[in-house]
């Protein structure tokens, strides 16, 4: 193996791994455990990267490393469903205190309506959303078509829609 070509091609995805991980196993330690896992794998069986992006090859291996974590762990969830620029005064931008707790609530509301959805929807919309992946190589790393993957999104897309409406009626947010 060329070690120079591994850490050259492959360890600049690391966070982007980490970022999956910590989405798909819902705890830190974890998905340092998981991307380390999968670096090992990866630096294994880095003769079969072909040439082109080594991100989504590197992602799916982090991506079966966390199933395989879940699996192992019985923690996969039950019932899954498979599928500007004009001149400006200086003027201080920086929100006020009420802005920041209401932007803090509102980010821990999409987190934990994020982390309600079962993996297989939660993997696609971190990729798409979080990394911004285009559909070919979420569905490279997935594993699945291009047209699963879209309908995983879509399909989640509207499960935190509905999780945050209901947040909104509640008044929660």
């Amino acid at each position: 193996m060329d070690r120079s070509a591994f850490e050259r091609r492959v360890l600049p995805h690391l966070d982007a791994g980490y970022n999956l991980a910590r989405w798909l196993l819902r705890g830190d330690t974890q998905a340092e455990d998981a991307v380390q896992e999968a670096a090992l794998r990866a630096m294994r069986y880095f003769d079969t990267l072909r040439e082109g992006d080594a991100r989504p090859w590197f992602l799916g291996i982090v991506r079966r490393t966390c199933f395989d974590t879940l699996a192992r762990t019985r923690q996969w969830p039950q019932g899954l469903d498979d599928e500007d620029g004009g001149d400006h005064d200086a003027v201080d931008s920086t929100p006020g205190p009420d802005a920041q707790l209401y932007e803090r609530e509102v980010g821990a509301r999409v987190d934990a309506a994020l982390r309600a959805l079962p993996p297989p929807l939660r993997e696609v919309v971190v990729l798409r959303e979080l990394e911004g992946l285009d559909y070919a190589a979420i569905a490279r790393i997935a594993g699945v078509p291009v047209g699963t993957v879209m309908s995983r999104l879509s399909r989640a897309r509207e499960r935190l829609r509905q999780a945050l409406a209901q947040d909104l009626e509640r008044g929660a947010v």
